[in-house]
């Protein structure tokens, strides 16, 4: 899709400026950091069933709201801080998605090596480049067994689908169509 810029981007990405900002600064490039890898798990998991652009724009607030995804701040979070995050307006208020992300932060803790590691064990060698977006698919063997491997540990909502959409935005995969001016980039940056 090639943009009033005249930049081609992949498909999803030229509906906002929210959108355009994060495909063409974060969306696949890579994301290292327990806390960071944190935060992503925990707003793919809150995206489940909704528009990924109504995370995106309550993200600043999911940050205040879970102590700037610190995994040893949220996992500290008690029945107080679900009921906080329950009643704050500014993030979605999901009891199970907020009790799966102080559940994830606990068994983030517990993770040899750290989650990052954990996750990036599950990165996928460059492969087949998507034509366009209906190359791309919803989940992998790569997001199956990362899944998997997410819920041995205690991790919760991190299902196949969740799992690839999580390796897609942290760059364990590059889905960038062909065209899109932001794909070698990223290809780039996920060599060094």
């Amino acid at each position: 899709m090639t943009a009033d810029d005249g930049l081609v981007r992949c498909g999803w990405a030229g509906t906002t400026s929210d959108y355009v900002a994060y495909h063409d600064e974060e969306w696949g490039r890579p994301v290292r950091g327990d806390d960071l890898v944190f935060e992503r798990i925990t707003l793919e998991a809150f995206q489940s069933g909704l528009s990924w652009l109504t995370i995106l724009r309550k993200r600043d607030n999911f940050r205040k709201g879970f102590a700037g995804f610190s995994i040893p701040a949220v996992a500290a979070f008690g029945e107080s801080d679900v009921e906080r995050l329950l009643a704050d307006t500014g993030i979605v208020r999901n009891r199970a998605k907020i009790e799966a992300a102080v559940a994830n932060a606990r068994a983030a803790l517990e993770v040899p090596g750290g989650l990052s590691a954990l996750v990036w064990r599950y990165a996928e060698e460059p492969g087949r480049v998507p034509a366009t977006l209906a190359d791309v698919p919803a989940s992998t063997a790569g997001s199956t067994a990362l899944a998997k491997e997410l819920k041995r540990h205690g991790f919760r909502f991190v299902g196949p689908t969740t799992a690839y959409a999580l390796m897609q935005a942290i760059g364990l995969v590059n889905d960038h169509v062909a065209d899109c001016h932001v794909r070698e980039a990223v290809g780039a940056l996920r060599r060094v």
